[in-house]
């Protein structure tokens, strides 16, 4: 059986790929499509889509993050693999193949999961409110393999201002690790390089242009060694990135119609999820908005209908259109236009923010925050000031990095709705020309491949069926 190299390259579109000899290679060797992602095209729905095959709906991932009920709490970035329902590519492989073998490295939702090695980012929380990088890695003896090769797991390079290359370049040497030392049936590597500079400075960038470069040189020896031990290898993206102009205050403007409220604690405003009729959890441009009685649903509806940037307002009918109408989903769904996207904002006065907002906290947060991307442009000393605290760090002292803006205008690319253009829609490339008849079909007409058929894209490269019966 041949195995596979699955690799999920955020951001890559066929604008990226220009700038990509080494993927273009790819391609031009076996096959290449447009990607038919899911609403909302964030990073953990449209993974679980491509790993299940499902739907948001039929999976329950219905964004990064969403309201819990039963907790009265907002949570984005979870990571239990239990929160996703449906069966995983190498889950049905093994009921045809139970010597089949898999890894992940870095795809989301990887605690719990039924792979046999498994690396994701696992920050330590020390007693005295510090955090250090780190991650979870399994089996335990793995941990220290990729540490003595590779370092720490660059935690400060995956995500923040001073997010780069440094952290997808450790994703890709831990896999060509594993590759070397296991050998897995199955690989899945998550490089979310494009990201970081696509969100920066947009996806028509000389930086965008530049990181699409750097990527594909990093990538180009896993490709090659990969191959070279008889892997296909196959790479997706869960979107594309398109030129963002417009945030959109959505909590705002709800606050300012009464129907969203907040608490205070230490002179600092807090959203208060319990109390609240109506509130927005944020996430690119998506929106999931949670009406507390039902009677209510009409009014904000029409109120988020007048919002200047938002396109659609779903209620659950419209949801079910797009695979979305899950009990997870908010009452109401909102996208917003074309360039504009959400922010989770919901103070009206900046000296009342609370302390999470000015710095990189995506767990405490109710909603996403691309601003994290960036050094507050308005203060001078925000560079200076992450300096003192790295040292602070080192040192074994407590600090706290309040460097991140609150005027969002700084952000210039954003995702989350289906792309209208065809430049700006996720790709999926594979270095092997055989594939199904329905996918070619697909091909042929140059339609899209749907996201939820990159499960059954695996299974058919190694000769498996994608829908097995359960002996269970």
């Amino acid at each position: 059986m041949k195995p596979v190299l699955l690799l999920n390259v955020v951001g890559l579109t066929s604008r990226a790929l220009a700038r990509m000899p080494r993927l273009a290679k790819l391609a031009n060797q076996g096959w290449s499509a447009k990607l038919g992602t899911v609403l909302p095209a964030v990073t953990c729905s449209a993974q679980a889509t491509m790993l299940t095959g499902l739907s948001p709906a039929e999976h329950g991932i219905v964004g990064n993050g969403w309201y819990f009920r039963e907790l009265g709490e907002v949570h984005l970035w979870r990571q239990h693999n239990r929160l996703v329902a449906g069966e995983s590519i190498w889950e049905t492989a093994r009921l045809q193949k139970p010597d089949y073998t898999s890894a992940n490295i870095c795809w989301w939702y990887a605690m719990g999961m039924s792979t046999d090695l498994t690396v994701t980012p696992r920050p330590i929380y020390h007693a005295d409110g510090r955090k250090s990088p780190d991650a979870y890695m399994r089996p335990p003896e793995l941990h220290d393999e990729l540490v003595d090769a590779h370092g720490e797991f660059p935690l400060f390079q995956y995500w923040g201002p001073t997010a780069s290359i440094a952290s997808s370049r450790w994703i890709i040497n831990s896999t060509r690790h594993v590759i070397r030392t296991r050998a897995p049936h199955l690989v899945t590597a998550y490089l979310p390089h494009l990201d970081y500079d696509l969100q920066r400075f947009g996806p028509r960038s000389a930086k965008a242009d530049a990181a699409a470069a750097e990527l594909d040189a990093e990538l180009a020896p896993l490709i090659d060694e990969a191959e070279a031990d008889g892997y296909t290898v196959m790479v997706v993206a869960e979107y594309g990135i398109e030129d963002a102009h417009t945030p959109v205050d959505i909590n705002r403007e709800l606050r300012r119609e009464g129907l969203l409220e907040v608490y205070v604690q230490d002179g600092r405003e807090q959203l208060d999820p319990w109390t609240s009729r109506a509130f927005a959890v944020a996430d690119h441009q998506v929106a999931h908005v949670y009406v507390k009685n039902e009677a209510d649903i009409g009014r904000v509806a029409a109120i988020l209908r007048a919002l200047y940037g938002v396109d659609e307002v779903l209620d659950r009918e419209a949801q079910a259109r797009y695979g979305l109408d899950h009990q997870r989903s908010g009452e109401l769904v909102v996208v917003a236009e074309p360039g504009a996207w959400f922010t989770y904002y919901f103070w009206l006065d900046d000296s009342r923010a609370p302390e999470y907002a000015r710095g990189v906290d995506i767990h405490r947060k109710p909603g996403y925050d691309p601003a994290e991307l960036f050094f507050d442009p308005a203060d001078r000393w925000a560079k200076a000031k992450a300096g003192v605290n790295l040292l602070k760090k080192k040192a074994g002292l407590r600090y706290a990095m309040s460097t991140v803006p609150l005027d969002p205008s700084c952000v210039k690319g954003t995702h989350g709705r289906l792309a209208e253009s065809a430049q700006d829609m996720p790709l999926i490339l594979c270095s092997d020309v055989s594939v199904s008849t329905e996918i070619s079909a697909l091909l042929e007409s140059g339609r899209a491949v749907p996201a939820a058929s990159v499960k059954s894209l695996v299974l058919h490269a190694q000769g498996l069926e994608s829908s097995v019966a359960s002996s269970v």
